[in-house]
């Protein structure tokens, strides 16, 4: 047989030499998952991992509490440069499925805003059900990838524990984002080693930075969070915004990073439920003579009420205000325009946006069309979800159609 005298030809040249049918870079939450479902299939997994720790980035997401996925996903919730990409994985793996694994592990768990599911208790949870299910399987940390070659019998791929032949290899080593934890390009680079053609990556649901006259006005409203609704790009989002030191963050910040480009401007509406002519008409009947300051701390809390009216400029009381000055405040609040200079960075950005170009790969099986045998899961490909566990129901739904082939 082909494949045994293969074996045995490096056996005798590398004594570190081991076989497995499944062989996975990257155990993440993709990755955990795609071997879940290869171990339900009876095949031998092998999961690899640089990084010290299995699951950080799930153990640290969520304010250590998981947002583990969205009751409401759908393909609208995602960017990548095919849009319908993502269905067939999300179509045979959803939201419920993976919530029946967390409920098989009596994991409490409650609904947020949107369909948001979080732990009640701790992300370890996730983590441990993931390994739970993955008995069976040999998960080895701390181990880095040295070379991939291509044999006609699957892969040698040369780590530093030793040599490995697979069947089957799967990328799933995640995005650039969050360094410290192990984040790293590696993904990208085995894609271009085969030659898979790759997006642009940057920076995705990250905080935005400001210029210097735009800084000093943010850190002197830092820690105040308001709710607005925000637009840029194709992105409109209403969710809560907040000032930093930094510039301006929150989960309307970070869901708009994802639209925007350098050299755009962002809108901000501040009264996305509107109520300044309500206000304005009850402030008149109980003291025309307030100052404009005054109306607006009404509206927002007292230090961005000041900023809002120094800002607009009007000097007169409310009873002072005509009908344009009521239109061009209405305007001031609800039209405001900011001007990024940049991002966070992959510091601390939550994901990343581009990557391994989906039109190389079969939809249903997340597998290389020029490469039989190696597949893509997870936030390596051009697929990113918006704030609020779509990344993660894209990892698990991902890894789950990627494990029932390879």
């Amino acid at each position: 047989m082909p494949a045994l005298r293969h074996f045995a030809r490096m056996r005798h040249q590398n004594e570190n030499f081991e076989s497995t049918d499944v062989l996975i870079i990257g155990a993440g939450a993709a990755g955990m998952m795609c071997g879940i479902a290869a171990l339900a299939r009876g095949r031998r997994v092998i999961l690899l991992d640089h990084a010290r720790k299995i699951g950080e980035k799930i153990r640290i997401s969520g304010g250590g509490r998981c947002n583990f996925t969205n009751l409401e996903t759908g393909a609208q919730h995602f960017i990548c440069a095919n849009p319908h990409f993502v269905k067939s994985a999300l179509g045979r793996y959803s939201p419920h499925d993976f919530l029946a694994m967390v409920e098989r592990h009596n994991i409490r768990w409650h609904e947020k805003a949107k369909g948001q599911l979080f732990c009640d208790g701790s992300a370890r949870q996730i983590v441990e059900m993931l390994l739970s299910e993955l008995r069976g399987a040999d998960i080895r940390a701390g181990v880095s990838l040295q070379d991939i070659t291509r044999t006609n019998d699957g892969f040698e791929v040369q780590t530093s524990h030793g040599l490995v032949l697979a069947q089957s290899l799967v990328v799933a080593t995640g995005g650039k984002s969050i360094p410290k934890i192990g984040a790293s390009g590696l993904g990208y680079q085995i894609a271009s080693q085969f030659g898979l053609p790759l997006r642009p990556t940057r920076a995705g649901l990250v905080p935005l930075t400001f210029g210097a006259q735009d800084l000093q006005r943010f850190k002197a409203l830092a820690g105040l969070a308001i709710p607005v609704e925000i637009s840029g790009g194709k992105g409109v989002f209403r969710d809560d915004m907040l000032f930093t030191h930094r510039g301006l963050s929150g989960p309307a910040i970070l869901q708009i990073s994802s639209f925007w480009q350098e050299g755009m401007p962002i809108r901000i509406n501040l009264l996305p439920d509107g109520g300044l002519r309500e206000a304005l008409k009850d402030a008149r009947a109980q003291n025309g003579r307030q100052a404009l300051q005054t109306l607006l701390a009404r509206l927002f809390p007292k230090n961005l009420a000041r900023d809002l009216a120094q800002d607009f400029g009007f000097s007169g009381t409310i009873s002072d205000l005509s009908k344009p000055d009521i239109n061009a405040l209405e305007r001031h609040l609800c039209q405001w325009q900011v001007w990024p200079t940049g991002t966070e960075g992959y510091r601390t950005a939550e994901v990343t946006l581009g990557g391994v170009d989906t039109d190389a790969l079969d939809a249903r099986t997340l597998q290389s069309r020029a490469v039989p045998g190696l597949f893509f899961i997870g936030e390596v490909l051009d697929v990113t979800g918006w704030l609020g566990g779509y990344n993660f129901q894209w990892a698990w739904a991902s890894g789950q159609a990627a494990g029932q082939i390879a």
